[in-house]
């Protein structure tokens, strides 16, 4: 099976920088191509195709080093002088912004049109006598398709940072692009959807038996569907319908729907090994990936101060850590009835928790984990966590990084953009939302009707999983978007998700006190748990979107501000 890296640093093509960043796209001096000689070779062109594919996101070091799961109440990082970090003082700015993919995802956007414009009515006729021609025909019309969905993707990118964004569909001259003006969020939702709904019947459900081809990492139709249901779920969300329409809820659970309906995807056996980078192998419930070129980076900014080669990195709050149920009962820590013993804290807890974060006591490189005040793996050790944690979820145990031990490790990594749990949830928040509460389903469409699950089964498929007491019959709306809120935020943690749940659901003023876990170790070797406020975050209205950079507005005065930036 071949995997796709999309790597900038390790298979991005010269020809495709040269190109995309040129005015005229017409001569590539230093390769000695022209757009003519690239896309009517099939090579060139896949290579075109495949290096826009590395535009796609992950948030491994997204800003300056620091996972953006820093920037929410998910995590601290360890570094006081990580950019990231003015996420958490207030200090980002127009002038200074941060997580800046505005050109990065408008290259992309550039890349994936002219793609589309200059790959039309290629047949490569010098090919047209090989054995594999059909395949390669097959594979090449195919595309077209992907390329629209990464634009798709990109737009997706963009709207859920700024809003109001320039809509672009062709090759624009400099000139144009300097007058362009913006869509509103709606138009963009729009052709967002409008896209996936084209390009979703002609991508194939896989690319285990297509044309030979047998590569992962692809879009497929899934993944467009997945990324229809994920769009629409965000303009349902309460920072896009302050007026709570509930037919946008609706449109977004038809559309989660749509991906269960393929009967493609299913949860994995294991949650570790859909989290953990356990298989390189697509499993049945991953969707669509970022597949990262063999590294070590990740390991050394996360491994456990104390541990040879690590550098800390991403420290998960105690805000997270306190979301993680007890697993008898399913009851919150807060509640007196959960069976939670304050002195033994990590005890009986949801099984998640272990394969999520590294708590003190918690098996590392076959050593228990430190994290006590004076520990090999605790303050006051310079890099120590600020919060009592470490990060355990996509962090690969088995990389060696001692050289007295043996040759320096690496491995590829995936960086999981859509999987199948996460559309069990968008669809069981919808589904609440838009049809009144967890015991309603999507009614069924088709003659003679078939069966859906409620918002409560799709999100005990998730729980049976993990042997978790399960949410029960009954709950009010109120209730149940409580937990599920709660149970997104464990099931997802460090997945790039809760930074941007906190602004759709415009919850920042309930997430600007991070905790941590505070462990000291007495004379007869007890250990005491005390929970300490770690940070207060400011967070304004204005937070809830980023700034356009004032660098794009110097370029484009047609470009309208946020509010408040």
């Amino acid at each position: 099976m071949k995997i796709q890296n999309y790597s900038k640093y390790g298979l991005i093509f010269l020809l495709f920088f040269t190109f995309i960043n040129c005015e005229d796209l017409e001569y590539d001096e230093t390769s000695f191509n022209t757009k003519e000689t690239v896309f009517v070779e099939f090579a060139r062109s896949k290579s075109f195709l495949s290096a826009i594919y590395a535009y796609l996101p992950s948030d491994f070091n997204s800003v300056d080093g620091a996972m953006r799961a820093t920037a929410s109440d998910e995590a601290e990082h360890v570094n006081d002088l990580s950019d990231v970090q003015k996420f958490n003082d207030g200090t980002w700015s127009a002038i200074q912004p941060l997580d800046d993919v505005w050109g990065n995802m408008y290259a992309g956007i550039r890349a994936s049109n002219m793609f589309l414009v200059e790959s039309a009515g290629q047949t490569f006729p010098e090919l047209k006598y090989n054995d594999t021609y059909a395949d390669q025909m097959a594979q090449y019309n195919n595309y077209p398709f992907e390329a629209r969905f990464l634009r798709a993707f990109f737009y997706f990118e963009l709207v859920k940072r700024y809003k109001n964004i320039p809509l672009i569909t062709t090759v624009l001259t400099p000139e144009e692009a300097a007058n362009v003006e913006q869509k509103s969020f709606t138009e963009i939702v729009d052709f967002i959807v409008s896209e996936c709904d084209a390009i979703a019947p002609k991508l194939p459900l896989s690319y285990a038996n297509f044309t030979g081809a047998k590569e992962t990492g692809r879009a497929t139709r899934g993944a467009a569907l997945a990324l229809k249901a994920r769009m629409l779920l965000y303009a349902a969300s309460p920072l896009h319908n302050p007026g709570n329409d509930v037919l946008l809820w609706q449109k977004a659970a038809q559309a989660a729907k749509a991906v269960i309906d393929l009967n493609t995807y299913s949860l994995a056996s294991s949650y570790a090994t859909v989290v953990n980078n356990t298989s390189l192998s697509p499993g049945p419930e991953l969707i669509l990936e970022r597949r990262e070129a063999a590294s070590n980076g990740f390991e050394r900014r996360n491994f456990p101060i104390g541990y040879e080669g690590g550098g800390t990195g991403t420290c998960p709050s105690q805000n997270l850590v306190d979301a993680y149920e007890m697993r008898i009962n399913g009851l919150p820590i807060t509640d007196p009835a959960s069976r939670y013993n304050p002195a033994s804290p990590y005890a009986g807890r949801d099984a998640r928790l272990a394969q999520t974060i590294l708590f003190n006591g918690a098996q590392w490189k076959g050593t228990a984990v430190e994290s006590f005040f004076g520990g090999k793996n605790g303050l006051p050790l310079a890099n120590a966590t600020k919060t009592g944690y470490y990060l355990r979820k996509y962090v690969v145990e088995s990389i060696n990084l001692d050289p007295k031990v043996g040759a320096i490790g690496s491995r590829e990594h995936t960086w999981t953009l859509f999987r199948y749990g996460e559309i069990l949830l968008n669809y069981a928040e919808a589904v609440n939302e838009g049809y009144g509460g967890p015991e309603f389903s999507v009614p069924s469409t088709t003659t003679p009707p078939t069966a859906a699950l409620t918002a409560t089964q799709a999100v005990n498929l998730l729980r049976n999983r993990v042997t978790i007491t399960r949410f029960p019959n009954g709950m009010s709306q109120d209730a149940f978007r409580t937990k599920l809120r709660n149970e997104r935020r464990v099931e997802l943690a460090f997945e790039d998700h809760r930074f941007w749940d906190i602004r759709r659901w415009k919850i920042g003023d309930q997430t600007k006190d991070i905790f941590a876990m505070n462990i000291t170790r007495g004379t007869n070797n007890a250990l005491t748990f005390a929970v300490k406020l770690l940070e207060v975050r400011p967070f304004s209205e204005r937070m809830y979107l980023y700034p356009i950079p004032q660098s794009e507005i110097f370029k484009n005065a047609k470009l309208k501000q946020n509010e408040g930036w």
